[in-house]
């Protein structure tokens, strides 16, 4: 036999026994959270059409992507993110007038990545994507979600990381730079190299202000005060525009009595070129990546084919699970159910103890042995499928 038969391919493993138990505890604590919040489920399909999560619409590099074709030579593609197929779908069918649409998720996606640092190239991320709403309350209620949704799970020691796409973007455009040197630039804040940033600016002929902030920029991290200096470093109208919501945010999730959660990073980057807004990531130790990750996408739903603000986050489960496991954060663990084994005289019994236990709640199995009356009244399962094993014919 082929023993790769028995093997699951590089990136993604098999799931059961507690862990599965926990993972869907986990689940069910998140999504309490999403719904309290007035958000109703979907359910997206697992692949899509190519363009879906193309090029133009800012996801990942094609490559990354897993493809293949229908029947019909259509080029089709696992889903690598949800906010995509959420906004094609919005687009379809949530539009008709301009009320907030609130939408929740849960399912796996799959990119096509470099084995590095142990990173799975299947992942379960849950999520929410509020359409139709462009104010900084709806950027604050998100990010109050993603922390309470850390808070249910049972974390306690975390920050979420907040930043605006809209600073970088306008210094960039402040400072004139060719597409070439632009994309350098972002490199070197992405990498935290203000080295660098400096040499790349040296000899341009750019307001020493702006460039001074551009060199500090992968640096730019800390609390609510480190806004309040970036402001009076450079005064730049779109700069300080961006700075000012991102003070806001923190203003209402004081409101929220959630602030100590909150620090900036005025450096931060993503792989995913259709944020247009606020952008943010949760981290706590016990995980290299983050847990959680989300930000405003304002353009994305016109690719397909009507504007729409939105703004959401996803919660990548393994590394919310891992970060709890590392930090010796506890899930309950449901009792697993009892297998009952009987033999062809004690079927009825077997079967009315059965009916007996599932009345009063609890979850058992039946499982037919013909001997089941010579063993021991109690075993144990060595496997972790069952709390218990229960010979009837070894029962007084």
């Amino acid at each position: 036999m082929n023993s790769r038969l028995l093997h699951t391919p590089d990136g993604v493993r098999d799931i059961f026994g507690d862990e599965c138990a926990e993972k869907r505890l986990l689940g069910e604590r998140v999504r309490q959270i999403f719904h309290s919040h007035g958000f109703r489920d979907i359910e997206t399909p697992t692949f899509e059409y190519f363009d879906v999560f193309g090029n133009e619409i800012g996801t990942i590099p094609s490559r990354e992507l897993y493809k293949f074709f229908d029947r019909d030579g259509n080029t089709l593609s696992l889903r690598p993110d949800f906010t995509p197929s959420i906004a094609r779908a919005a687009v379809r069918y949530f539009l008709q007038d301009q009320d907030p649409v609130r939408l929740c998720y849960s399912g796996n996606t799959f990119v096509n990545n470099e084995n590095l640092r142990g990173r799975m190239k299947e992942n379960t991320q849950m999520g929410v994507e509020l359409i139709c709403d462009s104010s900084v309350d709806a950027d604050a209620e998100i990010i109050a979600m993603a922390i309470e949704s850390l808070l249910a799970a049972g974390l306690s020691d975390f920050q979420i990381s907040l930043s605006n796409v809209q600073f970088l973007d306008s210094l960039v455009d402040e400072a004139g730079l060719m597409d070439e040197m632009e994309e350098e630039l972002r490199t070197f804040v992405k990498n935290r190299n203000p080295f660098g940033v400096e040499k790349l600016l040296a000899d341009l002929p750019i307001d020493e202000r702006l460039k001074d902030l551009l060199v500090r920029l992968p640096n730019l991290f800390g609390g609510a005060e480190m806004l309040e200096d970036v402001k009076n470093l450079y005064s730049g109208s779109e700069s300080a525009a961006a700075l000012e919501r991102l003070s806001m945010i923190f203003r209402i999730m004081q409101m929220y009595g959630l602030e100590k959660y909150i620090s900036f990073d005025l450096g931060m980057a993503s792989s995913y070129k259709y944020y247009t807004g606020i952008i943010f990531r949760g981290f706590t130790y016990g995980s290299g990546e983050p847990v959680i990750k989300g930000g405003r996408y304002d353009k994305l739903l016109g690719s397909f084919g009507k504007d729409a603000p939105s703004v959401g986050f996803v919660v990548v489960v393994e590394q919310l699970l891992s970060a709890m496991r590392r930090q010796h954060i506890p899930l309950p663990r449901e009792e697993g159910p009892v297998l009952i084994e009987f033999s062809e005289e004690q079927r009825e019994d077997a079967m009315r103890l059965a009916s007996s236990m599932r009345s009063e709640g609890k979850n058992c199995a039946l499982h037919f042995v013909p001997d089941s009356g010579k063993g021991p009244a109690q075993r144990t399962d060595e496997n972790g499928m069952y709390s218990k094993i229960i010979r009837l014919g070894g029962c007084s």
